[in-house]
């Protein structure tokens, strides 16, 4: 049997009982890295011991080192090079002597530096595979790496404090305070923000995350997040902590699923059917949503259009938004659809596809849109109910209803929030992704925001306009994806190891809260969505079967 205190060493590892550690050292540093960016590309799932190593340089020695530097580099200026080009070797020399002033009036230090990483495990091949993988995120982040071979004491050798063990070849390097403290991944990225509300707990430390959105430029935020990753819940207790905070704000929820009724109701709300005739119906065509803007409405109309009739020809989409023009520049001040049959008739002779395709609204399954708007939605908390809609007209009823809401949030005063769940079924189009972008970025002029909910952050990145929207979010939320594309990470500036973490999230069912990664600015903060015990039973009984999938959380530890 092996005992535990057993030690043997092969050429880029070491054995210590029936543990492996395979070491890993950084012999060259990126030109830049952001603050805490180590604490980034650390994985949370594998076993890695990392070591900063830091000793204080004498002022006087640092400045001899300065001076040197400087001369070198002027030197190899002056002799053509030798292979580095001359502007690398002038930002060198200037850079020594602008840190060589900061040095002498003490505004900056200087350093000897050594990293280490440590991958450990039970056998060979799994420290080794774990080392792969580092070499490959340091390297992407701008490290250049080595394995310490038949050198893996000397890599493992405890820290001394006066820096004067032995240590590998280019174990050392020379780093200002700046330099330093950017590599250490502890810095405090908890927010806090006055008046906000609770968002989660940091997975790291469990420290309290709070969010106001009315503080920021854009008051809207994204959820993004595979069925059973807990978007719904975690959205309900976002609505539920605002309220408390501040009961003034004005809910509206647009709910493919009919998810929301019965928590929009015990908040004093009330539910639209669209399914129900007798609940009353809208007019899509009304220009009322738009403040009576009627060049703004006609092109939200043929957003809506297009959105149910997605094979119209280039020829019919000229001829439909012709029909749309003449319609609210000379038609009666509240247009219906079968005005709108008329106006596209005119003119044109003989059979006409998409004339035949307005017969819909005059006679088929959505003839109850043809008159004036019926409905009356009052004061307070509303969510609109879209089961029983035919889903090949689900994008079309989504786009008039966002406008309806849109006309509602702008006319009524006080902070206002809208939720749009299933947003993928608008980023189908490209004019009803063009409208739900211009109303993200406009929201925030009538003190609203947005929550778009949907599955896949992909589902926008296919066009500038989805883009454009992905951009005028202040807040992204990720929980639980299938995996994350490469256009993702980039366009949303996620490491490699928050990639591979995010796939692997754990979800509500399995844990009592949903893990996610928050990009809050610049910041990416890996936290726990946790309801309390009472915010989960509230929660538990008014939300439908896609909300209450968590199990009660109460005092879980998401750390």
């Amino acid at each position: 049997m092996t005992r535990s205190t057993d030690r043997r060493e092969g050429s880029s590892w070491e054995r210590l009982g029936r543990r492996y550690r395979a070491p890993l050292l950084v012999r060259q540093f990126p030109p830049e890295l952001s603050f805490g960016a180590l604490g980034r590309i650390l994985p949370t799932t594998d076993p890695i011991e990392f070591t900063c190593e830091a000793h204080r340089i004498a002022p006087a020695r640092a400045l001899e080192v300065l001076r040197r530097a400087s001369s070198v580099a002027a030197a190899e200026l002056s002799a053509g090079g030798d292979g580095v080009s001359p502007a690398e070797l002038d930002a060198e020399r200037v850079s020594a002597e602008e840190l060589s002033r900061e040095v002498a009036r003490r505004i900056q230090e200087l350093w000897k530096v050594g990293l280490r990483f440590v991958a450990e495990g039970p056998s060979r091949p799994r420290v080794e595979a774990v080392r792969v993988r580092l070499e490959e995120r340091l390297a992407q982040l701008g490290f250049r790496t080595r394995v310490p071979r038949f050198e893996t004491a000397e890599a493992l050798r405890p820290i001394d404090l006066s820096g004067s063990s032995p240590r590998p070849s280019g174990y050392w390097q020379t780093l200002p305070t700046d330099g330093l403290a950017a590599l250490f991944p502890f810095g405090d990225e908890t927010v806090l923000e006055p008046g906000g509300v609770l968002v989660g707990l940091a997975l790291a430390d469990a420290s309290p995350v709070f969010l106001d959105r009315w503080s920021h430029a854009s008051h809207s935020w994204g959820v993004f997040g595979t069925t059973g990753s807990g978007k719904t819940f975690a959205t309900a207790l976002t609505l539920l902590r605002t309220r408390w905070m501040r009961p003034d704000v004005e809910l509206t929820v647009l709910d493919p699923l009919g998810e929301y009724g019965d928590f929009m109701r015990a908040i004093g709300g009330s539910v639209i059917s669209l399914a129900d005739a007798s609940a009353g119906h809208l007019n899509p065509l009304d220009p009322i949503t738009t403040g009576g803007d009627r060049r703004e409405k006609a092109a939200r109309v043929g957003a809506m259009l297009r959105a149910l009739y997605p094979s119209l020809r280039d020829e019919e989409v000229a001829a439909l938004d012709t029909a749309v023009t003449r319609l609210y520049d000379s038609g009666p001040e509240i247009p219906t659809f079968a005005d709108l049959a008329r106006a596209f008739v005119a003119g044109r002779a003989g059979d006409d596809r998409f004339a035949t395709l307005l017969d819909v609204f005059l006679g088929g399954s959505l003839s109850h849109l043809n008159g004036p708007t019926t409905l009356r939605a009052g004061p307070g908390p509303v969510s609109v109910d879209f089961r029983g809609v035919a889903e090949e007209q689900m994008p079309f009823h989504l786009t008039y209803v966002l406008d309806w809401a849109y006309g509602r949030l702008r006319d009524r005063p006080g902070p206002k929030l809208l939720v749009v769940d299933e947003a993928h079924l608008l980023a189908r189009h490209s004019a009803t992704e063009e409208f739900l972008e211009r109303i993200v970025r406009h929201l925030r002029h009538f003190q609203s925001g947005m929550m778009v909910l949907t599955q896949n952050p992909d589902d926008f990145l296919e066009r500038p306009s989805g883009r454009a929207l992905l951009r005028n979010l202040y807040a992204v939320v990720f929980l639980r994806l299938p995996e994350v594309s490469r256009a993702s990470a980039e366009f949303f500036g996620l490491t490699p190891s928050e990639a591979e973490w995010l796939p692997k999230a754990r979800l509500p069912r399995e844990v009592g809260y949903a893990e996610s990664l928050w990009r809050i600015g610049e910041l990416h903060l890996p936290l726990a969505i946790v309801a309390s015990t009472p915010e989960f039973l509230y929660l538990r009984k008014r939300l439908g079967a896609g909300g209450s999938s968590a199990e009660p959380a109460g005092d879980a530890d998401p750390a």
